[in-house]
Parts: structure tokens; sequence; C-alpha cells
């Protein structure tokens, strides 16, 4: 089995940054992609930022240019850094790996989430 603990979630105030961490664990062959998830109240889950094995980025429109997603391969960790930070950024964030495990069977894991609050 493949594990995620996120860290790094609090209360920021508008315009201030935060750094999200996610630490892949467990029965690792690949992680094929990891990213970042949102999840408001009332809300559907979006995405924020993705990252392939690789380094090719996705993020979504909302977040463009404010957040960087980057990898440590060799730790098995993704990271989230967020600057000048919105009201509207607060939500519960969610690391997800894609990737094969030690079987070489299919993975799609999610991490269990860290809020994320920015609010004067």
């Amino acid at each position: 089995q493949v594990q995620l603990v996120e860290s790094g979630g609090g209360l920021v105030q508008p315009g201030g940054s935060l750094r999200l961490s996610c630490a892949a664990s467990g029965s690792i062959f690949s992680i094929n992609r990891m990213g970042w998830y949102r999840q408001a109240p009332g809300k559907q889950r979006e995405l924020v930022a993705t990252i392939t094995s690789g380094g090719n980025t996705n993020y979504g429109d909302s977040v463009k240019g404010r957040f960087t997603i980057s990898r440590d391969n060799a730790k098995n960790t993704v990271y989230l850094q967020m600057n000048s930070l919105k009201p509207e950024d607060t939500a519960v964030y969610y690391c997800n790996a894609l990737g094969y495990d030690s079987s070489r069977v299919v993975y799609d894991n999610w991490g269990q989430g860290t809020q994320v609050t920015v609010s004067s």
C-alpha cells in the first residue's frame, strides 16, 4: 500500500504565504504524478496543481502565477508554495499520487487533507 501524509496547513492573513508538503511512503515502485487538489465548503473538489515525474506541471486557473508546485523524487515528496493568498483559497487541500506499487499495480491515492484558512 502507498500512504500520503500532508503537512503545512494553517491560518494565514490575506497576502501571506504557506508551504504544503506531502510525503509518500509504502510499497512504491513509481510515482508518475503527484498533485494537490482542494475542496471548500459546499463546493466540488478542484485541481490546484500537478507535477509529473519528469517535472511537467499543470495549474488550476485560479492559482496560476501565485502557487508553485515542486517535487523531490528522491524523497517521494511534493511541495506546494502558496503566495499572495486570498480568502477564496480557504479550503481543505488534498495530496494525490498516481503510480505503480511494488506489485506493479496502479494506485491513485489521496492524503487525509490539510486545512488552509486565509483570513484577517
